[in-house]
């Protein structure tokens, strides 16, 4: 699928205020680039990093108000839902890449759920497993605004059963990983998404690869375009800064081509 995706960022920085950008498409097996293009106001000179999983970094040290404008034409390849036959690994048999994701993290306590989840979900596994997990979290959770903030966490998701898409994507990874599965935090721009914004999703490893799931059941996977991939929304965030910055506004948007 041929997707064009778009960000515009304004925001206003204090002195000398070192920031880091993840918005641009990631270079992903299967999700090629057609073109792309940054644009700020003032001109900005960025470092440019790119992680072994293939997403992308923009350095620079900002102040005063600054606009940044992305926008890029994406083939995401053929993204395909996860079957419920998709086969669990034993962790011997995992590649190295993947077991930091197996591990409880900031914002995903998985060690405190291992009891919920095999009570929950009995013998499943692989697929079936995951595909109970969202079946789970999408009658008793509550996609709401305003009730989670920047440290929520999924146990807080779990009990206040209500949050926006980064908080169903903490509690997703968390019941996987409590149930053995590598699983971790996605962001993405998504085509259909209203309103348009970025979007947290996550992927589990099962199969021999990594497969896309939406817990919130907001976006079709056939048009997510990833970005970045983390452990939580602390490695995905679309904007980390040193010091204080203030959103003057913002608009994502995504087109198919």
């Amino acid at each position: 699928m041929k997707l064009r995706v778009r960000s515009d960022l304004v925001y206003q920085f204090g002195p000398e205020t070192d920031a880091i950008f993840q918005i641009q498409a990631a270079h992903w097996p299967g999700q090629s680039m057609l073109d792309e293009r940054i644009v700020t106001t003032p001109p900005v000179v960025f470092k440019e990093d790119v992680s072994p999983f293939g997403y992308r970094t923009l350095r620079a040290r900002l102040t005063g108000e600054v606009a940044l404008t992305y926008e890029a034409t994406v083939d995401n390849g053929t993204l395909i839902g996860l079957p419920p036959g998709a086969s669990q690994h034993d962790w011997t048999d995992l590649p190295a890449e993947a077991l930091t994701f197996l591990w409880p993290s900031r914002y995903c306590p998985s060690d405190q759920f291992g009891r919920f989840v095999e009570r929950q979900f009995g013998a499943s596994r692989g697929g079936e497993r995951v595909l109970a997990i969202l079946d789970w979290i999408s009658e008793h959770i509550d996609y709401t605004h305003g009730v989670s903030n920047a440290g929520t966490t999924a146990v807080h998701t779990f009990i206040d059963r209500a949050g926006v898409c980064r908080d169903f994507t903490h509690l997703g990874v968390t019941l996987c990983r409590a149930s053995g599965i590598p699983a971790r935090a996605v962001s993405a721009y998504s085509f259909g998404l209203n309103p348009p914004d970025f979007h947290a999703v996550f992927e589990v490893f099962l199969s021999d690869g990594w497969w896309l799931v939406d817990p919130t059941r907001l976006a079709k996977i056939q048009g997510l375009v990833r970005i970045a991939c983390g452990r939580d929304a602390a490695d995905i965030a679309f904007l980390s800064t040193g010091g204080a910055c203030q959103m003057v506004r913002q608009k994502v948007t995504v087109a198919e081509v």
